[in-house]
């Protein structure tokens, strides 16, 4: 039982900092009303964590050559855990995001650190089996984080979504000081302050601008501006890039087709699959009356799918050139988001389960295959850079996602609330409907129309989703036919792999041994 204690403490950290992405979704419209907030501030408690932890992925990850991974983790389960408790304390909604972007900076140093913390810690047939472990506790938290966020909220309080991580948290951290391997360290490498800080703004001054497009409309100055601030940021983040000696991202990566357009759907692959599941969860509670528990659970058969398609992909597809399951995953993706368009406003989950299914599926055989795929097609001495990109462009779609899926269906919800004539100004209650605050709006209608005005807000968010769904399946499908047509297989494939130096960064073989596994 000692050999798989390290792998214990990984796993506990591992399945804490997922677990956390997803949780929440169930609990937003509690918390909503809770902290008395607008359902576009709640947008940022999910956002701001995948935020932090996209961002600060590759910088951590050099971080943890210098001074060692094993020390890096365990400084991260701590910060996790006190973000955490902050989190379940918070009063205002403005204390929750602060403290769920510190629990993102936690996740990143766990999650930069797994896969060098497994390679240190095992060898030969040990280290395939640590790594099919851990690709199965990856997969897991996507399964359970709806369902535990459900039951903690429905029988106790949205709180201890956050609570909950304390014990785990704390057995995670004493396993690991007493059992994971000092880490190897490399003095050449360096943290790229300035890259991490330009790839930080670009991407905030982006979410900020998706959400004002929802609130104020794609034409609104403030909209432009932000938009136009991402663009001046991301021209400054290129150029200090390109005269950085050691980068957070090679440029000369993003010139390869195949990197490229890899990148390109590994963020299409999160935003398409994944953002909308918040969304379909406050429609089950709002629109459907589903307790939070019940809500959780018509994400399994999507979540499951891809749990038993990933096993399956493991075994079947390793050997087969990696645009086929990534470009066909992606298309599966869309063909599924477009089953998924034909909500009526008196539909029932079920609508939605074939979409679940297909899209599912597309999900279990291209996730194991995206980094691994990004690994080759970079050159050798590039490859943990390339393996830490994948992972973190993953967390950026899901990031940018959010805010869009929110800004299609809340103009979505506002037209069809304006078109009935029964609330005046659609825009200014759209809010209320998507954040699942339906019946608060219901409530200030007159009785006699009550009735009628329900159907309109059901038949309102059902159109919604519907378009969310056209437009996830639509970059889906335009992202895998790229993929199909630019992505080709590396000659290193069928090389031999040149020697790696011990200490050289591992971020990518978690996404090899979940392959292998």
């Amino acid at each position: 039982m000692r050999k798989w204690m390290p792998l214990l403490a990984v796993c506990l950290g591992t399945f804490m900092l997922l677990i956390d992405v997803t949780i929440v979704s169930v609990a937003l419209p509690q918390m909503t009303d809770s902290l008395d907030t607008s359902f576009s501030a709640m947008q940022w408690v999910v956002d701001v964590y995948v935020l932090v932890l996209a961002a600060l992925l590759m910088a951590i990850g050099s971080l943890s050559d210098l001074v060692g991974a094993r020390r890096v983790y365990l400084i991260g389960l701590v910060v996790f855990a006190l973000a955490s408790l902050t989190c379940g304390l918070a009063t205002t909604s403005a204390m929750l995001i602060a403290a769920r972007g510190v629990q993102g900076l936690g996740a990143a140093a766990m999650f930069a650190t797994n896969s060098a913390l497994l390679a240190d810690n095992y060898r030969g047939r040990d280290r395939g089996i640590a790594f099919g472990m851990w690709g199965a506790v990856n997969g897991a938290a996507a399964a359970a984080g709806p369902i535990l966020g459900g039951l903690l909220t429905e029988h106790l309080d949205w709180r201890w979504i956050f609570y909950v991580n304390l014990p785990v948290a704390a057995v995670a951290l004493y396993i690991g000081a007493r059992h994971l391997a000092t880490s190897a360290r490399r003095a050449d490498r360096r943290v790229d302050l300035p890259g991490t800080v330009g790839f930080t703004l670009v991407a905030t001054l982006l979410i900020f601008a998706l959400i004002r497009a929802g609130e104020e409309g794609w034409g609104a100055g403030s909209t432009l501006a932000l938009f136009g601030g991402a663009a001046v940021a991301l021209v400054a983040f290129v150029l200090v890039e390109r005269g950085r000696r050691d980068p957070m991202l090679d440029l000369g990566l993003i010139r390869t087709p195949s990197f490229a357009t890899l990148m390109f759907g590994a963020v299409v692959f999160s935003a398409a699959a994944f953002a909308n599941l918040v969304y379909v969860s406050v429609w089950a509670q709002s629109v459907l009356h589903f307790s939070p528990v019940k809500a959780g659970l018509i994400l399994m058969p999507f979540s499951g799918m891809s749990f038993v398609a990933a096993g399956l992909g493991g075994r079947f597809l390793a050997n087969m050139p990696p645009q086929y399951p990534i470009g066909g995953g992606l298309v599966l993706i869309g063909g599924g988001s477009f089953l998924e368009m034909f909500l009526t406003g008196t539909s029932g989950w079920t609508a939605m389960l074939a979409g679940f299914l297909v899209a599912g599926f597309g999900v279990g055989i291209a996730s194991p295959i995206l980094a691994s795929a990004a690994l080759a097609a970079a050159p050798p001495d590039r490859a943990g850079m390339a393996g830490g990109a994948a992972n973190t462009f993953r967390q950026l779609g899901f990031a940018l996602g959010i805010p869009a899926v929110g800004t299609v269906l809340s103009g979505a919800v506002a037209s069809k609330l304006t078109g009935s004539g029964l609330f005046g100004d659609g825009d200014a209650k759209a809010d209320l409907v998507t954040g699942g605050q339906a019946d608060t709006l219901l409530a200030a209608v007159p009785e006699g129309t009550r009735d009628a005005a329900r159907r309109t807000v059901e038949d309102a968010y059902a159109s919604g989703l519907d378009q969310v769904f056209l437009v996830g399946g639509v970059a889906a499908v335009v992202a895998g036919l790229l993929v199909l047509l630019l992505v080709r297989p590396s000659a290193r494939r069928e090389e031999a792999p040149a020697p790696r130096p011990a200490a050289e960064p591992l971020q990518t073989v978690g996404d090899e041994g979940l392959r292998a596994g």
